[in-house]
């Protein structure tokens, strides 16, 4: 049984975002991967009005459940839901879709479908250039505040601007229709709200709730670990 790890919007080395969970996983004898996601600049086009957006990121995490036939496990972070969603669907070898504190859409819904109408004040946006990010001013209470300061520290450093089409592009497939899906609630998260949280919740086979902010594999990355080796 492996792992395969999808990381959210707006930063970048994925398998960072991941290494105490993975770090964790190890101890239970299940290897993971993070592939990196071409719309936040991680491939060799930057993102911008003409950038990779999510039909890249889609193909970049297929490319990673394809490179072998073993039993895996899914898990995807915020935006990483909407990729994860698409990218698994028809691949035999995915056994379980883990969202945590995730996007979980229908077929044809994209970001901007669960948008609010004024856009949160830790996100930047600039049409022109075609990119959005969030605001490192922002970064630390919103999406880390129960994580320690090196964390904090290491996690600012890696964010990064994205291509602003993701927000519009609408997801194909669904494939937590199909496979057995947990969806992690995130009860002290500052980013994804807790609410549409429970709604998302409410499409998946089973709802676990931690108290924990954005990010709980790097605040309770053994939590996790846990959760997701109990899956393979």
């Amino acid at each position: 049984m492996r792992v395969v790890f999808v990381h959210g919007a707006c930063v970048r080395d994925g398998s960072w975002w991941w290494h105490l969970a993975a770090a964790a996983l190890r101890e239970h004898g299940v290897g993971s991967v993070a592939p990196a996601l071409p719309s936040c600049g991680e491939g060799d086009r930057p993102a911008g009005p003409h950038g990779p957006g999510l039909p890249e990121d889609v193909a970049a995490v297929r490319a990673a459940l394809a490179e072998g036939d073993e039993p895996t496990v899914v898990v995807a972070h915020s935006y990483g839901g909407i990729v994860a969603s698409e990218a698994a669907a028809g691949v035999e070898a995915v056994r379980h879709l883990v969202y945590v504190s995730s996007y979980l859409p229908e077929p044809g819904e994209s970001l901007s479908t669960f948008g609010a109408e004024v856009p949160p004040p830790f996100l930047d946006f600039d049409p022109d250039g075609g990119t959005f990010g969030a605001r490192p001013e922002l970064f630390a209470e919103t999406f880390a505040q129960d994580c320690p300061p090196r964390i904090v520290r290491d996690a600012a450093a890696r964010l990064a601007r994205q291509t602003l089409a993701v927000t519009r592009q609408p997801v194909g497939a669904a494939a937590w229709h199909d496979v057995p899906t947990t969806y992690v609630v995130c009860a002290e998260d500052r980013g994804t709200p807790v609410a549409a949280q429970r709604g998302f919740s409410l499409r998946a086979d089973r709802a676990v709730e931690m108290a924990a902010g954005h990010h709980p594999f790097l605040s309770r990355p053994r939590a996790v670990a846990d959760l997701v080796a109990g899956l393979c």
